[in-house]
């Protein structure tokens, strides 16, 4: 079970992270989502999104070749940290955008909390599943 759910966690960081470095505006407008005057700060975070599904697929493929990447219980911090930062913007923040900008967010928000609930049902992480 907990290399299905590196896979799947390391697959939706990996998609998050590319569509935030390549951030053209026409993906902000498509998206709906919040316009920036700069692509720096979307590209860092890209990058790092990036990175952190390279580290949860290290650890799903690297294991047997002890190699270690990012475990379960710090995938279970990164996806609630910043799917709970993304639920507060959504339900108190001044967003204004489109509805299909909003609908585009609560998905990845929704899509990240089950992934981290679910890595918490699992228990894996505890060494107990």
């Amino acid at each position: 079970m907990s290399k299905s759910l590196l896979s799947i966690d390391g697959i939706v960081n990996l998609v998050l992270g590319v569509l935030l470095l390549l951030f053209p505006s026409g993906i902000v407008d498509l998206l709906g989502l919040p316009p920036t005057n700069t692509n720096f700060y979307p590209g860092i975070l890209g990058a790092v999104l990036f990175g952190i599904g390279v580290a949860l697929l290290i650890e799903r493929y690297g294991v047997s070749k002890n190699v270690r990447g990012l475990g379960l219980g710090g995938a279970i911090a990164i996806n609630l940290c910043g799917a709970g930062v993304l639920l507060v913007w959504l339900l108190m923040g001044d967003l204004s955008i489109p509805l299909r900008g909003h609908i585009v967010l609560w998905l990845v928000a929704v899509i990240v909390i089950g992934v981290g609930i679910a890595e918490i049902i699992a228990k894996p992480w505890r060494g107990e599943g």
